[in-house]
């Protein structure tokens, strides 16, 4: 994909090549909801700047589907471009990048030595207007739904649909162009729930927009979600069985790669409740 693909009537995805990010832009005759806004204020002016060329309308409000550097850090483009924009996103959303932003930041300047100075030079501008289960943005002739299903690759994870059009926008709840991701405030053993809430938001014919990659259809979230669920599964019965945190990705089954897994097992791990876990064995 190159620039805004139209995927359904007046939805639009952008696919940027810095770490595969999708942005999606939502029309109605009151105006543009943009979800993320990419991973610095840098690209987030060229993510505005495609906006604007798409000729669509003005943007009247932006949706962080969860707190990480790559759906937030280009929140201050927007509010640049579009002073007063209100910024959506779920309470726990707004709390984590209040709270890890910083830190994330300077985490990424370090690991990205190319993009050392644009990161380092990005506002993070948290999200102004939150909820905690659910809202809706009035766009006049149609509404744009958020929802928080619950825990997965964060806490805050929302998901965004548009009724009319027949669109869920998952976020990284839901991954094409690679296994869903884990990081350190990832939840894995809650993480298959939260997909089967967004698989029964679903009918046959929606167009899924992931995180990163292509859009994808509801057999693919579902196939996902057993890949999850088999994920937790391994976690909850090597733990049961009194195999340690350390040794649990050699001795596990699991469905991706198990250097992909790593923060998977340990946060699933820690999660688990005392009477989950056998003591080690020797």
């Amino acid at each position: 994909m190159s620039g805004f693909i139209e995927v359904a009537d007046r939805v639009w995805v952008a696919r940027y090549p810095w770490w595969d990010a999708n942005v999606t832009v939502v029309a109605g005759s009151a105006g543009l909801v943009v979800v993320d806004t990419h991973a610095s204020t840098a690209a987030g002016r060229a993510v505005v700047a495609d906006v604007r060329r798409l000729g669509a309308g003005e943007v009247t409000a932006v949706v962080n589907t969860h707190w990480h550097f790559d759906h937030t850090f280009g929140n201050a483009a927007f509010r640049e471009a579009f002073p007063g924009v209100p910024i959506h996103a779920t309470e726990e959303a707004q709390r984590n990048l209040v709270e890890w932003g910083e830190e994330a930041r300077a985490r990424r300047a370090d690991d990205e030595p190319d993009r050392r100075e644009e990161l380092l030079a990005t506002e993070l501008v948290p999200p102004d207007t939150t909820f905690s289960s659910a809202a809706a943005l009035d766009l006049g002739d149609r509404l744009v739904e958020l929802a928080f299903p619950g825990r997965g690759h964060t806490a805050g994870d929302l998901v965004v649909r548009v009724p009319d059009a027949d669109v869920v926008l998952a976020g990284d709840l839901v991954e094409e162009s690679g296994p869903p991701w884990f990081n350190t405030d990832a939840w894995p053993l809650e993480w298959p729930a939260t997909v089967d809430v967004v698989a029964g938001l679903l009918t046959g014919n929606t167009v899924v927009v992931p995180g990163h990659g292509v859009p994808v259809d509801r057999d693919f979230v579902i196939s996902q979600g057993l890949d999850l669920a088999r994920v937790s599964r391994t976690i909850q019965e090597l733990a049961a069985a009194g195999v340690p945190a350390d040794r649990a990705l050699a001795e596990g089954e699991w469905p991706w790669p198990r250097e992909h897994l790593a923060e998977a097992v340990t946060c699933g791990y820690a999660q688990l409740p005392p009477e989950a876990k056998r003591l080690p064995l020797a």
